[in-house]
């Protein structure tokens, strides 16, 4: 089968186009407000970018009112955020918080999670997740769409410290990603976690391709 995505013709119950791009990973952002207020969100639409520096980047819709995500406001404003692991353990409170409320509304009490202190930016953590990064804003691009709920703001951040729960890095000193079980996104209604991981290494003998891939160039093994 085919069909236009801007007609919607494809003539099935629910449109397929969120599940044939999966899994993908959930961005739990933290934001602040300039009044002081947290905010907590889920965000399917999120990726790293680049990794020397990192860089990450999370899509936001706006709400069904067609107002923009007080996330995304917050961002803007202050300048900061906080990208916060998800996981199998996190997920009702996860999808607690993913419930449209007014501004002004404490998402981490509403999730019944713990905010936590960043070194860097002002926005807080969740102490539950055992992975952190915090980030600072480079820019926002709006991507018009249809409806209310479809122009969406894509924001790129810096990410300028990096927070792991010991617990969960190996002995072989690697994070041990089956172990902490990363919550991702489906279609739908559906979940899945990572519950199990194999290797792959690319031939050939490109050795600064496989060290960067590895994880274990760029600013790590720069002469400070």
């Amino acid at each position: 089968m085919h069909y236009d995505p801007e007609r919607n013709d494809h003539g099935l119950p629910h449109d397929p186009f969120k599940a044939a791009v999966v899994p993908r990973p959930i961005a739990w952002i933290s934001t602040i407000s300039r009044d002081g207020v947290h905010n907590l969100a889920p965000y399917s639409q999120f990726q790293n970018l680049s990794f020397d520096p990192p860089y990450v980047m999370f899509a936001a819709n706006q709400t069904t009112g067609g107002q923009r995500k007080d996330t995304v406001v917050n961002a803007e404003q202050t300048g900061e955020f906080v990208y916060n692991m998800c996981t199998y353990a996190l997920r009702d409170a996860v999808n607690r918080s993913a419930e449209e409320v007014a501004s002004g509304v404490d998402e981490f009490h509403l999730a019944g999670v713990t905010p936590a202190p960043s070194q860097v930016v002002k926005a807080p953590r969740v102490a539950e997740s055992p992975v952190q990064f915090e980030c600072v804003v480079h820019q926002t691009l709006r991507l018009p769409g249809n409806g209310p709920m479809g122009t969406v703001d894509v924001v790129f951040g810096r990410v300028v410290h990096v927070h792991i729960q010991d617990e969960f890095i190996g002995a072989d000193g690697r994070l041990d990603v089956v172990r902490i079980r990363p919550l991702a996104r489906l279609g739908y209604y559906d979940y899945t976690t990572v519950d199990s991981a194999f290797e792959m290494v690319i031939p050939g003998n490109n050795r600064d391709l496989l060290t960067g891939l590895e994880g274990k160039g760029g600013a790590h093994h720069r002469k400070r």
